[in-house]
C-alpha cells in the first residue's frame, strides 16, 4: 500500500512540474510576442517617422529650389514636387502616435505648403512668373520649412539614442499628452510645431550619381571573354603577388551588362576578410568591387584621399578624372570622379570610390555608370556665351564659379551646359543653363555636411 501512494506521489509530481513547466512555456511565449509585437510597432513608427523627415527635407530643397528658378516651367516642375513631397509627409505624420493636438500647427504648416505649391505651379504651368509678393510667401515657406527640418532632426537623434521610445507612445495614446504631465520627450514633441504658432495663413550620395544609363553599355570595349580570363583580370586588378585564391560565386547574364563575380582573398588579408568583385563578361571590365576590410582611425584628410583615388584610377587606366562630391563615413571616404575631355566635366561618366582613411587603400569601387555612358562625346561649340548663359541666373543668386558641363536627364539623354556654383540665402547651388538654347536645365542644392559635401 505504502508503495503504491509513494508511485502515486511521485505520478502528482511529475503532473505538477508538467503543469509548472507548461504555464512557463506559455509565459514566456506570450511575453515574447508581446516583445515581438512591440518591436513590429515600433519598426513600423520608425519607418513612418524617418520617410516624415525625409519628405519634409526634401520640401525644404525644392522651395530653396523654387527661389533659385527664372524659369517658369522649371519653377513649376520643381513646385509640383514640393506639393507631392508635402503630401506625402502629411501621410506619415497621421502614422504615427501622438495625438492630433500635439501637432496640429505642424500638419496645416504641410497642408499649406502643398496648397501654395500647387497653386503657383498651375501658375506657372500657364507661363505667369511668381510676382514679388509669390516669391516673398515661397521664402516665408521656406525658412519655416528649414525651421520644422531642424527640430525633427533633434527628435531623430532621440530616436536613435533610445530616449524616444514608440511603443510606450502607442499603449498610452492620447492620453499621455493631453491628462499627464509630460516628460521631455512630450514637451520636445509640443515645440515642434510651436514655431508655427505665429505661422501665416496663405492660400534631395553627388550631383547626378543616380541617373541609371542607356540601354546599352557604351564604355564596354572588347570581346566575350571565360571565367578563367575573368579570373585572370582579376588578379591584374589587384596585383598577382597579392592575391591568394580567386573563387568562382556565379555569373549575372542580366541587363547590358554581364559580369561574371568572385571572392577573393588576399595573402596578406585575415582569414576573416575578403574581397567580392564583379568582371564584365564583354572585355573583362571591373564593374565593381568591395573588400569588407574595417578602416582603422584616421590619418588621411581630404585632400590626400582624393589624391590617393586620382593615382589608383589613373594606374587603372581610367584617365581624366576629376573629384567632384563625397561623403565621409566610418573613417572611410565615398568619392564621386566624373570624366572630363576638353575641360567638360562629363558628369554621366562616373565612378566612385571608396578610400580607408586610415592607409589610402581603396576599399571599394563602383563603375557601373561609367561603363554605361562612357565614349569619346563631339563636343559643340556653345551657341551662347558664358555672359549671356550668367544673365539667365537669378539675379539674387551670388555667383561663385562657373564652366561647361554635360549633364543626364532621366530621359536618358545628355545636355550641353553652363554649370554655375552659387550662394542664395546663405544656401548653395549649382545652376545649369543649356550651353545651345539658354533654357535654365536644371538645379542642385548643395549640402555641406559634417561627413562631406553632397547634392539634392
Amino acid at each position: 500500500m505504502g508503495e503504491k501512494r509513494r508511485l502515486s506521489d511521485k505520478k502528482v509530481y511529475a503532473i505538477v512540474v508538467l503543469a509548472i513547466a507548461a504555464i512557463s512555456a506559455w509565459g514566456i511565449y506570450q511575453f515574447r510576442h508581446a516583445a515581438d509585437l512591440r518591436q513590429e510597432l515600433d519598426s513600423q513608427y520608425n519607418r513612418a517617422f524617418y520617410e516624415m523627415v525625409g519628405y519634409v527635407n526634401n520640401v525644404e530643397t525644392l522651395l530653396a529650389k523654387s527661389m533659385v528658378s527664372t524659369t517658369t516651367d522649371r519653377t513649376a516642375i520643381t513646385l509640383q514636387e514640393a506639393w507631392k513631397q508635402a503630401d506625402l509627409a502629411q501621410t506619415n505624420l497621421g502614422q504615427l502616435p501622438v495625438s492630433q493636438p500635439v501637432l496640429a500647427s505642424t500638419s496645416k504648416f504641410l497642408n499649406q505648403v502643398g496648397d501654395l505649391s500647387l497653386a503657383l505651379d498651375n501658375q506657372n504651368i500657364k507661363g505667369k512668373p511668381l510676382s514679388d509678393e509669390q516669391y516673398g510667401m515661397v521664402e516665408k515657406l521656406y525658412k519655416y520649412s528649414s525651421s520644422l527640418s531642424e527640430k525633427l532632426r533633434e527628435l531623430q537623434d532621440d530616436l536613435n539614442a533610445g530616449r524616444l521610445r514608440w511603443g510606450e507612445l502607442a499603449s498610452k495614446g492620447t492620453r499621455l499628452f493631453s491628462k499627464t504631465k509630460p516628460g521631455e520627450m512630450m514637451k520636445k514633441f509640443e515645440t515642434v510645431g510651436d514655431n508655427f504658432k505665429d505661422y501665416p495663413t496663405l492660400i534631395y550620395d553627388g550631383p547626378f550619381s543616380d541617373h541609371m544609363s542607356t540601354a546599352e553599355a557604351r564604355g564596354l570595349t572588347g570581346d566575350k571573354i571565360s571565367v578563367e580570363k575573368a579570373k585572370e583580370k582579376v588578379r591584374e586588378f589587384l596585383g598577382k603577388d597579392r592575391v591568394q585564391e580567386v573563387k568562382d560565386s556565379g555569373k549575372s547574364d542580366n541587363g547590358p551588362i554581364k559580369t561574371y563575380s568572385f571572392q577573393v582573398k588576399l595573402k596578406d588579408m585575415p582569414e576573416d576578410q575578403m574581397i567580392n568583385i564583379a568582371v564584365t563578361q564583354k572585355g573583362g571590365h571591373i564593374e565593381w568591387m568591395l573588400s569588407n576590410r574595417p578602416a582603422g582611425e584616421s590619418k588621411l584628410d581630404m585632400d590626400k584621399a582624393k589624391k590617393a583615388g586620382t593615382k589608383f584610377l589613373k594606374e587603372k587606366g581610367y584617365e581624366n578624372m576629376k573629384d567632384t562630391y563625397y561623403i565621409k563615413q566610418d573613417n572611410t571616404a565615398t568619392i564621386n570622379y566624373a570624366y572630363t575631355q576638353d575641360d567638360v566635366t562629363i558628369y554621366p561618366d562616373l565612378i566612385k570610390l571608396k578610400i580607408a582613411l586610415d592607409t589610402g587603400e581603396i576599399t571599394g569601387m563602383e563603375a557601373k555608370t561609367y561603363l554605361s555612358n562612357h565614349t569619346k562625346r563631339d563636343i559643340p561649340e556653345p551657341k551662347i556665351s558664358m555672359e549671356e548663359a550668367r544673365k539667365k541666373i537669378n539675379g539674387k543668386m551670388e555667383v561663385l564659379s562657373s564652366g561647361l558641363a554635360i549633364i543626364p536627364t532621366n530621359y536618358k539623354k545628355e545636355i550641353f551646359c553652363y554649370e554655375f556654383k552659387g550662394k542664395l540665402n546663405d544656401k548653395d547651388f549649382l545652376v545649369y543653363i543649356n550651353a545651345e538654347t539658354g533654357e535654365e536645365e536644371d538645379i542642385l542644392m548643395i549640402i555641406d555636411t559634417p561627413n562631406g559635401v553632397l547634392t539634392m
